[in-house]
């Protein structure tokens, strides 16, 4: 359990009446809350706040179920609603009960109001939160007071609520300001929560699950008002409230402190998983993470099969040849490599990375499989409903790859441009660069995607780690100013170390089971 977990524990028990017990001479909530209706009273009577046409009071009735009850006298019963027993002496309320809520309003464009001078009023942003803080103590820019109308001014005690992006985390505001349209503010009546009560309650999980259950947008999610006016909350009477603070006093910093060890330690298990796993990788694709049998047929022997492979997709017409480009790569006698295209030689020792195994060798990726960059099918074509006859699953990018094979996807093309057979290996070509999967059946591929599978049975286990020991490089050699990319030459002139189809296999079973150690322990 890491701190995060531990201090959701620990709300839990808070606000479910459990973590102090109760105290018989404590005043009820239900009292509380005749108070709170008081004070309502007396503030609607002085116009300082507008009667809540859908206030209602929640109480439990003699057969033990839950009801609710409307101004215009409507009663429900609300017993599915209730998700945790309370203690006899506390109550349920929704939140625009106890508490005035509204939304914050941006004067714009706001950079015409926005002000250095001193009689500026404080713009409140979620910027000036710090991350796990309860206090927003200042604010980084002002603006003029006629932009004050256009706004909303929230003053020192006030809640402030994040209603879009990351909605629902709350503070405490310890200045005066003014809060945009990203903002809710909560602005309690009365007597009802001490302020850090509130702050705790709002924090817990189930406040979250309270607002989450009620965000809406697609891509955006936000949290008006009216919503969270109507989010269900336990209400302990006042004292307790305070003895529940004064426990959480004590644990509260002894879980962050926790939580602190606890994060160091993941992340240090987590750094040393994957220094380790990038060491495994780079001990692979050098030749030595296991031994070289000497029965093995040299990966020259598999480059010539490759070699006549190719020559018989071009007399199949199956492969294109202007497609291929004959390849050697070869150490010299002075210990220099070079490459021989027909007839033309050049020296290139210098994009050779490293010493590899006698029996190994050097090729283009090009030369060792085929390349297929993802083309986009017309939008008409694809769709998200139940697969038809002759479609194929779709994939654009990244979005359902998981450590190894790709998920599917739920979307179907019926005429894609490109397809990526059963065992091609999938990698981005377009931002995030790099990131590979393994396709275990035919799919379509938009333009985000590249397939690559090998010839003559080159091991699609190898080439996938491979391309995991090479991401960085393949993230170097990206493209473009806003939208980084590899094109399909920069895939063909990859060079790539070959070792015997079973030294391949050999490799790739080693790093299985040592990954999966790393994972156990």
């Amino acid at each position: 359990m890491n701190g995060k977990q531990l201090k959701n524990s620990i709300l839990q028990w808070a606000i479910q009446g459990k973590l102090v017990p109760q105290d018989p001479n404590d005043e009820p909530a239900s009292v509380l809350l005749e108070k709170i209706r008081a004070e309502k009273a007396r503030l609607i009577k002085e116009g300082k706040i507008k009667k809540d046409k859908k206030e209602s009071i929640i109480y439990r009735g003699e057969d033990n179920s839950y009801y609710e009850k409307f101004a215009d006298g409507k009663v429900v019963c609300i017993d599915e609603e209730i998700p945790f027993e309370i203690p006899l002496t506390w109550v349920w309320v929704r939140l625009n009960f106890v508490s005035i809520i509204a939304r914050g309003s941006s004067p714009r464009p706001i950079k015409e109001y926005l002000t250095d001078s001193l009689d500026g009023i404080n713009w409140i942003k979620i910027g000036d939160t710090e991350k796990d803080g309860m206090y927003i103590n200042s604010t980084k820019e002002k603006i003029t007071v006629e932009g004050l109308s256009k706004s909303r001014l929230v003053h020192k005690g006030d809640f402030l609520l994040t209603n879009s992006m990351s909605f629902g985390r709350p503070y405490i505001t310890n200045v005066d300001g003014c809060i945009h349209d990203g903002w809710l503010v909560i602005s309690p009546i009365g007597t009802s929560f001490k302020q850090k009560f509130l702050y705790y309650l709002l924090s817990s999980g189930y406040a979250f699950s309270q607002f989450a259950g009620k965000v809406s947008g697609a891509v955006v999610k936000n949290l008006n008002s009216d919503k969270v006016a109507g989010a269900m909350f336990p209400l302990p009477p006042y004292n307790e409230q305070q003895r529940i603070l004064d426990k959480l006093d004590v644990l509260v910093p002894k879980i962050n402190t926790y939580g602190i060890m606890s994060d160091a330690i993941y992340d240090m298990n987590t750094s040393l998983r994957s220094k380790l796993r990038k060491s495994i990788l780079q001990e692979a694709i050098q030749g030595k993470l296991v031994s070289q049998d000497p029965n093995d047929e040299p990966a020259s022997v598999l480059l010539q099969r490759i070699k006549e492979e190719k020559q018989r997709l071009v007399k199949d017409e199956k492969l294109k040849k202007k497609d291929i480009v004959d390849s050697i790569i070869y150490k010299g006698d002075d210990n220099k490599y070079y490459e021989q295209v027909g007839k033309s030689i050049t020296e290139i020792t210098e994009e050779i990375p490293f010493s590899i195994p006698d029996s190994w060798t050097w090729s283009r990726l090009s030369g060792v499989a085929k390349i297929i960059m993802g083309q986009s099918p017309d939008g008409n074509d694809v769709f998200e409903t139940e697969k038809e006859d002759n479609a194929y699953e779709f994939h654009q990018g990244k979005i359902y790859f998981t450590e190894k094979y790709i998920s599917p996807s739920g979307k179907w093309c019926k005429n894609p441009p490109r397809i990526a057979n059963i065992g091609s290996l999938l990698v981005c070509v377009r931002a995030p660069i790099g990131d590979v999967n393994i396709v275990q059946r035919q799919i379509g591929i938009g333009r985000g995607l590249a397939a690559i599978i090998g010839y003559a049975k080159i091991k699609t286990d190898f080439l996938y780690y491979w391309i995991l020991a090479h991401k960085k490089n393949l993230i170097e050699k990206g493209t473009g100013s806003t939208f980084k990319a590899i094109t399909l030459d920069v895939l063909k002139d990859l060079i790539i170390p070959i070792p015997p189809l079973a030294e391949q296999k050999r490799i790739s079973s080693r790093i299985e089971l040592l990954y999966n150690k790393i994972e156990d322990n």
